[in-house]
């Protein structure tokens, strides 16, 4: 179970580029930049505890608990050796609620991926519903 969540974790590792904020506050599309750049931040420096409360949404953290380890063990199990990540994000595409963000990813020695993240918004805030 691990394995197919680490993969897919690797695809969010580091570095992405924020959009701006105007004036009038970040838009949908921006807060969906936004929250794939903090989770690739968090998951490059192993801040497990920010990517489990903050940045993953409820059903996905009953996914990653379902290998028997709280969040923060299983992403630490799956993620721990992962190095020199990076990420970009491409097309975002806002539906409501929901949001799809493509992304294309790499970290020393895994050959790069292309994935599309999916994001629930609830309670005002966008976070990860599905990794690819």
């Amino acid at each position: 179970m691990l394995r197919p969540v680490r993969r897919r974790f690797v695809a969010l590792l580091a570095g992405a580029a924020l959009a701006g904020c105007g004036s009038a506050g970040p838009t949908d599309e921006q807060q969906v930049r936004e929250t794939v750049a903090a989770f690739s931040k968090a998951t490059a420096a192993k801040d497990y505890d920010r990517l489990c409360k903050q940045l993953l949404a409820p059903k996905l953290l009953e996914e990653v608990e379902q290998a028997g380890l709280p969040c923060e063990v299983a992403l630490s199990k799956g993620l721990g050796d992962v190095k020199d990540p990076k990420v970009t994000i491409g097309q975002i595409t806002v539906s409501g609620n929901s949001a799809t963000a493509d992304v294309q990813t790499s970290a020393a020695g895994e050959q790069p991926s292309r994935d599309t993240l999916k994001l629930s918004k609830a309670g005002g805030r966008w976070r990860i519903a599905s990794l690819g």
